[in-house]
C-alpha cells in the first residue's frame, strides 16, 4: 500500500500547519504586544513626571512671585494695614477713599495723557523708522539700524533718566548749549510743568521705541513682495502703496504693538520719577508713583492696593476694547 498522501489532502494539511503557524504567531505577537503597550505605558509615565520636573521652577516661580501677590494685593484693597498694626477689614472704604483724593484723579489723568501722547510717538516713530530700513538699503547698514534703534531698550530706566536729567538740565546741559548756539534762551525744561512733561515723555518714547521698531519689521518682512509688484501695476506707488498696502496688512502688527505699548505706558515709573520725582507740582505724578509712596512712604497699604486694583481694571478694559475694535480694523492675509 502506498502512504503517499492523496493531492486532495495536501492542501487541508498545509493549511492546518498555516494556521497553527498563525495562531502560535498571534499568540506571540499578543503577549509581545502587551509588553510592548505596558513599556510605552511606562515610557509615557516617565515622560510626564519629567515634564513636571523641569516645569517645576517655571509653575513655582509664577506662583510665588505673580499668582500670590495678585491674590494678596486684591485682599489686602479691603484692609487697612501699616504693617506695625494687625490688619483691619474697611470693606470698600480704601476705594471711595483713593477715588475722593485729588492727587490719585491727578495722577490717573497725567497717566492717560502720557499714554495718549507717549503711545502715538512711539507707535508712529517706530513705522516711520521700519518703512524706512525696510527700503532699499544695503544689508549692513539695515543690521545696525536696528540695533542701534534696540540699543536704548537694555539699558537701565534709571540710568538712562539720570543721564537725560543732566542733558536737560536748565543751567549746564547740552541741550540747552545747542540752543543758545542759535540764540534760544535756556529753556527751563524740568522746573516748568509742560517742559517736565515733555522731557518725560520724549525720554520714554526714545527708550522704548525699539521694540515697536522690530514688531513692525517683523510684520513689513512679512508682507509678500508680490502685493507691491501688483499695487504698481494699478498705480498705487510712494505714500499711496503704504496707505493702501502697507497699513492694512501691517494691522496685525499694529494692534499687537499698540496692546503691549499701552500696558507698558499705563505702568510708567521710572522715568517721572527719577526725572522730576513727579513735579513740579503734580505735572508728572503718574498712578504707580502715586502706588509706590502709598505703600512705601506713608505705609498705607490698603489704598496703594486698592489703587493698584483700579489700574488693572483700566488696563483690562483699554485691552479689551482694543481686541473689540480689532475685528473692525484688522485685516489678516
Amino acid at each position: 500500500m502506498s502512504t503517499t498522501t492523496p493531492p486532495r489532502e495536501r492542501p487541508k494539511r498545509a493549511a492546518g500547519r498555516a494556521s497553527t503557524t498563525t495562531a502560535r504567531t498571534s499568540g506571540t505577537s499578543g503577549t509581545g504586544g502587551v509588553s510592548t503597550t505596558g513599556g510605552r505605558s511606562a515610557a509615557r509615565h516617565n515622560q510626564r513626571w519629567l515634564a513636571w520636573i523641569f516645569l517645576a521652577p517655571t509653575i513655582l516661580g509664577m506662583g510665588l512671585f505673580t499668582l500670590i501677590p495678585i491674590v494678596a494685593s486684591v485682599v489686602l484693597a479691603f484692609f487697612r494695614w501699616d504693617i506695625i498694626s494687625a490688619p483691619t477689614f474697611v470693606g470698600f472704604d480704601n476705594f471711595s477713599e483713593v477715588v475722593q483724593d485729588p492727587t490719585v484723579r491727578v495722577s490717573f489723568l497725567n497717566t492717560i495723557v502720557f499714554v495718549v501722547v507717549a503711545v502715538a510717538l512711539q507707535l508712529g516713530l517706530a513705522l516711520a523708522l521700519a518703512v524706512m530700513v525696510q527700503e532699499k538699503m544695503p544689508a549692513w547698514l539695515r543690521v545696525f539700524f536696528r540695533s542701534a534703534f534696540f540699543f536704548p531698550l537694555i539699558l537701565s530706566a534709571a540710568s538712562v533718566s539720570i543721564f537725560m536729567r543732566y542733558l536737560f538740565n536748565e543751567q549746564f546741559g547740552v541741550v540747552n548749549w545747542f540752543l543758545s548756539l542759535v540764540g534760544i534762551p535756556a529753556v527751563p525744561w524740568l522746573t516748568t510743568p509742560g517742559g517736565s512733561a515733555a522731557v518725560v515723555i520724549l525720554v520714554y518714547v526714545w527708550q522704548n521705541f525699539g521694540f515697536s521698531f522690530l514688531l513692525f519689521i517683523g510684520g513689513l518682512a512679512s508682507i509678500p513682495v508680490e502685493t507691491y509688484e501688483a499695487a504698481a501695476i494699478d498705480g498705487a506707488t510712494g505714500w499711496r502703496k503704504h496707505l493702501h498696502v502697507t497699513l492694512p496688512l501691517l494691522s496685525p502688527t499694529t494692534l499687537v504693538a499698540s496692546v503691549m505699548a499701552i500696558i507698558s505706558a499705563l505702568q510708567v515709573f521710572d522715568q517721572p520719577y527719577v526725572l522730576t520725582r513727579g513735579g513740579p507740582g503734580d505735572s508728572t505724578r503718574t498712578a504707580v508713583m502715586v502706588i509706590f509712596e502709598s505703600a512705601f512712604q506713608r505705609l498705607e497699604f490698603g489704598q496703594a492696593s486698592a489703587i493698584g486694583v483700579l489700574l488693572t481694571l483700566i488696563i483690562m478694559a483699554i485691552t479689551a476694547a482694543q481686541f473689540r475694535l480689532s475685528k473692525r480694523f484688522v485685516f489678516y492675509q
